[in-house]
């Protein structure tokens, strides 16, 4: 699904630089300690930067003095130098302070991210680029680092410090003060205004188009094996360049209109200057400020013009910053679309009971319900089959029964526990599912058989491997047990790939089994191995089969045939047979096809 298709909560809205600020701010007050450190240097770095205009004006006063006093002039001379010592000590310090307080920060910022869009419902990650999600992410975290860095060590220091270079122009000349005050006040609000109202609108949109050329990039290489068998190399590279186009045209905007405010920036740079230095000049040549009154503002003015050159681009790497945190500021704000109570306690598996008490489900952009009214209850231990058409609710029927979605009516009990009170994952621990097409992580095979039991040790792993008929072609691979199997377990055949996922259910354990036409990569030989293999697990457990081979559940205890979300035929499958209605003629239409 393209991102132009995305439901609205795939593509996470724009928050106010104010809303993304006090999301920061709620990051930097976790650790009170070091961030009042922070703040403490900062302001003594800040009185060192603003005491030495008056440092140069006591060294220039004291050498301008016809009566030479080279004692003083040497004071005057260690307080400058001892000034410029303290300011660089200090500023080291703050570095120190921000380099362990940033990368917690971010690490927090990352882990929390990632716990969050984990919690995002089935439908949410179906419904957004994974690759996508990885930009806004991994953008975020370094969003946090620039707007910490911008706010303490840069863009903070430079306000205080214009601020009392205003403050002490005013004490030496409160006239020139004002000017000051107000010029600088007009350039740093045009620096906001212009970056918010301007810039931030073009930014927010090539972020957008970042994410999409991340998710565009995550799609084509995740499916490069698709790509090369169809020979689509140069198809799948220009659909690339129409994406790369597209981010490059934005930022191209954001850019220009980044250059555009530094330009308007430095013209108002240049007045403040002239305007400045034209009023000393003039007071000098009226008689009413003498050598170290100009040397003072010259210097308060060569400092205040150096901050004000940065604050444009502090200003653009605030909002820069700002826009990149927005996305992750929006996913912790947003709610899991399947929750767990506050209070929820751990699911307890006992026999495995599994009862659908007037069940009424239908997806988002579904006209209808698929479920409407449903019921239907498996005993502990019973092996029930599901058949029927595509689309007639059988994988909805397994994604239901572990709350991947929330009902719309009635409830769903297992072992006698209302599954929307329980958490999650206790429940999902409960219930071993082996899909159609097992997708397996880039790690080792062991680590893979152990997912869902990552305690097990190798012999228990190894023993789990052999009931699902998977050592022997394991020991045969080049680091064995400890060979990485590529992306979704890329390095293995459709086959091979079956029986790890199958091993991982065996040390599982779950007292319910769910089987998505587990046997389908098998060849013949294989097939009926693995299939003794799930019948000795089978026993005492109760076990849900998605079939699309009927061949394969004739053991079934009860076969439950689905048609538009509803069961219309239920029974063993002699019994299916001689009736002659819909389980006959699925069964004639596969014995057909075989």
């Amino acid at each position: 699904m393209s991102d132009s298709t995305q439901p609205e909560q795939a593509r996470p809205r724009a928050l106010s630089n104010a809303a993304v600020l006090r999301f920061a701010w709620a990051r930097w007050t976790r650790r009170p300690g070091r961030l009042a450190a922070i703040v403490a240097v900062t302001l003594l770095a800040t009185v060192c930067d603003l005491s030495i205009p008056w440092a140069v004006k006591a060294l220039t006063d004291t050498v301008s003095d016809p009566v030479r006093r080279p004692d003083a002039a040497w004071a005057a001379w260690a307080g400058l130098t001892g000034l410029y010592v303290l300011f660089y000590s200090f500023r080291q310090g703050l570095f120190r302070l921000m380099n362990g307080f940033a990368a917690r920060n971010m690490e927090d910022l990352t882990n929390e991210a990632f716990r969050r869009v984990q919690a995002f419902s089935a439908d949410w990650h179906a419904n957004t680029f994974a690759g996508s999600t990885v930009r806004q992410v991994s953008r975020a975290m370094w969003g946090l680092d620039s707007v910490s860095d911008t706010v303490f060590l840069m863009l903070g220091p430079a306000v205080l410090v214009l601020t009392g270079l205003s403050v002490s122009l005013a004490i030496n000349d409160p006239v020139i003060g004002a000017v000051a005050a107000l010029l600088i006040t007009l350039y740093v609000a045009a620096n906001v205004v212009l970056n918010t109202r301007y810039v931030r609108p073009a930014n927010l949109r090539s972020n957008a188009l970042d994410s999409k050329l991340g998710g565009a990039l995550a799609d084509a290489m995740s499916g490069n094996p698709t790509v090369k068998s169809f020979g689509a190399e140069e198809r799948e590279t220009a659909r690339l360049g129409e994406t790369t186009s597209a981010w490059r045209r934005a930022s191209i905007e954001t850019w220009t209109r980044f250059t555009d405010v530094g330009l308007l920036m430095n013209v108002l740079l240049v007045a403040l200057q002239a305007s400045l230095t034209g009023m000393m000049v003039y007071n000098w040549a009226q008689g009413r400020a003498d050598t170290g009154d100009v040397l003072f503002a010259v210097t308060s003015f060569m400092l205040m013009s150096g901050y004000l050159r940065n604050v444009g681009e502090m200003v653009q790497g605030l909002q820069k910053g700002v826009d990149d945190l927005t996305d992750v500021a929006v996913f912790m704000q947003t709610p899991p679309q399947v929750g767990d109570r506050p209070d929820a306690p751990a699911f307890r598996p006992l026999r495995g009971e599994v009862v659908l008490d007037h069940v009424t489900f239908g997806y988002a952009n579904a006209a209808e319900p698929l479920y409407r009214d449903f019921s239907l209850a498996i005993a502990p231990g019973e092996r029930v089959a599901l058949v029927g058409p595509t689309g007639a609710g059988k994988s909805t029927f397994v994604k239901l029964i572990q709350r991947l979605y929330d009902l719309d009516g009635g409830r769903i009990l297992i072992d006698g526990q209302d599954i929307s009170t329980v958490t999650q994952a206790s429940l999902r621990r409960s219930i071993a599912v082996v899909p159609q097409d097992p997708a397996l992580f880039h790690r080792s095979v062991a680590e893979n058989i152990s997912y869902g039991r990552p305690d097990a040790t190798p012999d228990q792993i190894k023993a789990a491997a052999r009931r699902a008929r998977a050592h022997d072609f394991i020991t045969r691979l080049p680091q064995g047990y400890d060979t990485l199997v590529g992306e979704r377990g890329v390095k293995l055949s459709g086959g091979e790939r079956q029986r790890v996922a199958l091993a991982r259910a065996f040390l599982a354990d779950a007292r319910i089994l769910v089987l998505d036409e587990a046997t389908s990569s098998l060849d013949v030989e294989t097939e009926r191995q693995v299939q003794a293999a799930m019948d000795e697990l089978m026993v005492g457990r109760t076990t849900i089969v998605i079939a699309h081979r009927l061949s394969t559940i004739r053991g079934a205890d009860r076969i439950l045939v689905f048609q538009s979300g509803r069961v219309v035929e239920e029974g063993r499958h002699g019994e299916l047979l001689a009736r002659g209605g819909a389980y006959a003629r699925l069964h004639a239409v596969t014995e057909g096809a075989a």
